[in-house]
């Protein structure tokens, strides 16, 4: 795999966390209450997933790009006019 590993996360507002809606990794599922926090853990998960389906060794290791599209819905109250 030498290409970019897309991971969009979305906002649960009832929940009050992150989770990682889809990605190109199956199998990656997280959340937390911070999308920081969320972003830094996926690094991580991926590789203990990719390893789990991996006979290789770590040797010719090399990186992939992450890049992590997230998602947040809100409204806006409008008063009607009078």
């Amino acid at each position: 795999m030498d290409r970019m590993i897309i991971v969009k996360a979305i906002f649960d507002p009832e929940a009050r966390v992150w989770y990682t809606e889809s990605s190109d990794i199956h199998g990656l599922r997280l959340e937390d209450p911070r999308l920081e926090t969320l972003v830094d853990r996926i690094p991580g998960a991926i590789q203990d997933l990719l390893e789990l389906g991996s006979d290789s060794d770590g040797e010719g290791a090399f990186d992939i790009p992450v890049e992590v599209i997230a998602n947040a819905t809100t409204r806006v109250r409008r008063l009607a006019a009078a």
